[in-house]
């Protein structure tokens, strides 16, 4: 199939939501008829049911099995529930500027957010919060949201924290005024060997094209010339940012994505020309959790040739959702249409048998080997296309990379898993960080020196097995000779997100990831690159 150019209309639909007690096919159904009934068998139920109700809980549970009649992803969200809801998107929340870990019933301080309120009051990654407004902030009662509840408020108010610090014996009071704090959807942005950028993007938020212009720019004035876009795990987020990230890759007018639905006409969105890497290498980088706007990116970039789509095959969530207000502050987030990549593939993968099995997919390619064979993935021939180049893509399921990189199985043994479940390698990792962080700060100058300079020595080790086996994790050798370097991996990279930040993170464990080895192999190799890109004779 031939890409397509023509001009789709730029309409922006108001429209009534009205509840129906079918699904969308019944055409003849009578919009007000439906309402009434549903609005009827809620007054009856209200006034004449043997025991006392809840109206406005029924309403919600009406309305949440209606939405899960029509498709996955369409989705009811309360108006307590809508503002958290919204924060990753947002790109911002209300609150005192640190992140933190529970760490043996204790709130550890992990990092603070550079420049919020908690730096500018002086306090410390390592610091342990014993008491807020006054309460004790320690024990078994001490969960995420017990903290999160204390801590997160309106901007400008206060709230009183008490501070354990290492090497104090007495506690330090602070009265820490809130404010705004930004959620950064940018995880990392390094260099790479061979004058490589990488940015590993975690969703489309407001202020994702803020973040990726900030990183473009340190990025080239370190010289790159070619650019990795992680998009690994990436489950999405707005449309609009996902067409102004494609557009900073494309040349004017390119077609990146279009939507379509039965109440929703055609609408195409096209680049601009103004892009800040037009010309150059790019990699793109998805997974089995990569979705909706992250497949925008990829196909946009796969369709135009523009670059390599290397990885697993993507989620398949080809829809999209337009937010309705309700009138008591909630709001219902609904399917309007389905996008379509510039060569006219709908991504979306089949929900007809409902979201059960919907949701379970993932675990059925795991089974099935797709994460590690890829002649284990089989599309119809009638659901083939052609790139721009004439190369073969396909639709129906998400996107297939260009290159498949299969995950290693092997290292990822049941007892990595226990080590992860049971919270023992951020454990370890923090411990380790608390008592050492004035000797590695002193050792190590910047991510770089730590990079080239630290190792997991026997010690560590050692206690590490102290650790695990105090949590409950039986050592196991042979798994743990099976898992070794990976659990070396992490253990290096999560002292040095505790010690900068979770860009230090992944740069150090850019080393073990395969993908990304892989990537840079190929973006290292003209002929290898230009290979890909390339139409293969049938």
């Amino acid at each position: 199939m031939r890409l397509s150019f023509r001009n789709g209309l730029i309409i922006c639909l108001l429209t009534v939501f009205t509840f129906t007690g079918t699904r969308a096919q019944n055409s003849k159904s009578d919009p007000k008829e439906t309402s009434q009934k549903l609005a009827a068998a809620l007054y009856y139920i209200e006034n004449f049911y043997v025991d006392s109700t809840q109206p406005a809980k029924l309403t919600e549970t009406a309305i949440v099995s209606i939405l899960k009649e029509l498709d996955p992803h369409s989705a009811y969200i309360s108006k307590e529930e809508l503002s958290a809801a919204n924060e990753a998107l947002e790109g911002s929340f209300e609150g005192v500027g640190i992140s933190f870990q529970l760490n043996r019933d204790t709130i550890l301080v992990a990092s603070v957010v550079p420049g919020g309120p908690s730096e500018k009051f002086g306090i410390q990654a390592g610091d342990k919060i014993v008491r807020i407004n006054h309460e004790d902030a320690f024990g078994s009662k001490i969960n995420n949201k017990w903290v999160m509840d204390r801590l997160r408020g309106k901007k400008g108010t206060v709230v009183q924290v008490e501070i354990l610090r290492l090497g104090r014996n007495e506690l330090i009071p602070y009265d820490i005024v809130r404010d705004k704090i930004p959620i950064n959807s940018i995880d990392a942005t390094f260099m790479l060997p061979g004058q490589i950028g990488y940015i590993r993007l975690n969703r489309f938020s407001k202020t994702s094209m803020d973040e990726f212009y900030a990183s473009m720019g340190q990025l080239k004035e370190k010289g790159m010339q070619s650019l990795i876009l992680d998009l690994r795990s990436n489950s999405g987020g707005y449309l609009n940012t996902a067409v102004e990230l494609s557009d900073e890759f494309l040349p004017d007018n390119r077609l990146i994505v279009y939507t379509e639905g039965k109440n929703s006409p055609r609408q195409d969105f096209r680049a601009t020309g103004k892009g800040s890497f037009e010309k150059g290498k790019l990699i793109v980088l998805i997974n089995e959790s990569s979705a909706s706007a992250s497949e925008i990116v990829s196909g946009a970039v796969q369709d135009w040739d523009r670059g390599l789509v290397i990885g697993r095959r993507s989620f398949g969530k080809g829809l999209v959702q337009r937010p309705f207000n309700l009138p008591d502050g909630s709001v219902i987030r609904l399917t309007s249409a389905r996008y379509h990549t510039p060569s006219g593939r709908c991504i979306q993968r089949p929900y007809d048998e409902g979201s059960d099995k919907y949701y379970k997919d993932l675990n059925e390619r795991l089974e099935r080997g797709e994460f590690v064979h890829a002649d284990s993935i089989h599309f119809p021939d009638s659901l083939k296309y052609a790139t721009h180049n004439g190369r073969t893509v396909y639709g129906g399921g998400g996107i297939m990379p260009d290159v498949f990189v299969a995950w290693d199985s092997m290292q990822y043994t049941n007892f990595y898993s226990d080590l992860i479940r049971k919270g023992v390698l951020n454990r370890y990792t923090l411990e380790y960080t608390n008592e050492n962080r004035k000797k590695m700060k002193k050792a190590f100058a910047d991510v770089n020196a730590f990079i080239n300079g630290f190792q997991v020595d026997g010690k560590m080790l050692a206690d590490f097995e102290s650790v695990a086996e105090n949590e409950g994790v039986k050592w196991d050798s042979a798994a743990f000779e099976r898992s070794k370097t990976l659990i070396l991996y992490q253990i290096k990279g999560l002292i040095a997100r505790n010690m900068w930040d979770m860009g230090a993170y992944y740069e150090v464990v850019a080393g073990f990831d395969e993908t990304l080895q892989r990537a840079m192999a190929i973006m290292n190799s003209d002929e290898e690159y230009n290979s890909f890109l390339r139409k293969r004779t049938q």
